[in-house]
């Protein structure tokens, strides 16, 4: 090669990497969650997809083997998201922080029963034995007990028998007929439902008798604001994923055969129980509504629960539904 080709070829090159567009990589979204949480499926259907890499972004999953465990890790910056709920938020704000809440799923607990149990109201739990997943302050308990006090004159913590304990172990026990009754998580409830027991009342129904107008998320995704405002194109392409997951698990039956290694269900039966509890749990609602109903019930949770459940506060603090989700996107 001569001279004066070569010169041309090595300007050319150099040109070349001069003015060639800039390509940034991918900015990661690191999510924390329980290693057999119900969030996994859709976490996993979004990387099955690279809905992830639509947005711009990619996910990473951070398994963990408790829920303290991940509240600690997003407070010590080594997770971006978590998975908790409004009122654990709303707590942390009023002590300072600046946790913020994107709603994932409004399925919630329910008091379950065998389908051949003469229970059939909340007045007949009155001295029976039933198990209790989440502990004394559990907000679905709470709940069903304020209105088991308010329609029957019934104080359930003191006049039925409460057992509380690990949600699959009490639901364990329920098959056994250990208990008469079990308040459970609603993967747990979906289970139960699909090995013959009937639903006797559920935590959103108890909100809404309670006050609520609709269904409210009952867990969501958890993040800092100065990490959003630091990161908006990965906040946004975040939720925007996290939606693009929901519609594919709303409407694909398909997805929900792909994802059996995740969901880990039993049997047939089993399998599309839960994916009918999941479809029912995607959030739907104006965001404005929603807060104003968890604002409502916060107000009520409060009252029953006391100081031990909300802390000092005895109102939702402003902020606790991010402000993004108000601005049409």
């Amino acid at each position: 090669m001569g001279a004066l080709p070569f010169v041309r070829a090595i300007v050319a090159a150099v040109a070349i990497l001069v003015f060639a567009p800039t390509v940034q990589a991918a900015e990661t979204v690191r999510v924390g969650v329980l290693k057999f949480g119900t969030v996994n499926w859709e976490l996993d259907t979004i990387k099955h997809h690279r809905l992830d890499e639509t947005e711009g972004i990619s996910v990473e999953i951070v398994a963990f083997a408790g829920e303290d465990a991940t509240n600690v890790a997003l407070q010590a910056g080594e997770v971006d998201v978590i998975v908790s709920d409004w009122l654990w938020v709303s707590r942390q704000r009023s002590a300072g922080h600046d946790l913020t809440f994107v709603p994932f799923s409004s399925s919630v607990g329910a008091i379950m029963v065998p389908d051949t149990s003469p229970i059939a109201s909340l007045a007949d739990l009155k001295g029976k034995k039933i198990g209790v997943a989440g502990g004394p302050l559990d907000k679905g308990w709470l709940l069903i007990q304020g209105l088991a006090k308010r329609d029957f004159g019934i104080e359930l913590a003191k006049e039925a028998q409460p057992v509380y304990g690990a949600a699959p172990l009490l639901a364990e026990k329920a098959v056994q007929g250990e208990l008469d009754a079990v308040l459970n998580f609603w993967h747990y409830c979906a289970k139960l439902e699909a090995r013959g027991f009937r639903r006797l009342i559920g935590a959103d129904e108890a909100a809404i008798a309670l006050g609520a107008t609709g269904r409210i998320a009952a867990i969501g995704y958890v993040f800092h604001e100065e990490w959003a405002k630091a990161h908006p194109a990965a906040a946004i392409g975040f939720v925007k994923a996290s939606r693009a997951a929901k519609e594919i698990l709303g409407r694909s039956d398909e997805e929900w055969e792909r994802l059996d290694a995740v969901v880990r269900a039993d049997d047939e039966a089993t399998r599309k129980t839960l994916m009918a509890r999941f479809r029912e749990g995607i959030p739907s609602r104006p965001t404005a509504e929603e807060e104003a109903d968890a604002a409502r019930l916060y107000g009520i949770l409060a009252q029953l629960g006391g100081e031990r459940l909300v802390g000092a506060s005895m109102t939702m603090s402003p902020g606790t539904y991010w402000a993004m989700l108000k601005h049409g996107f």
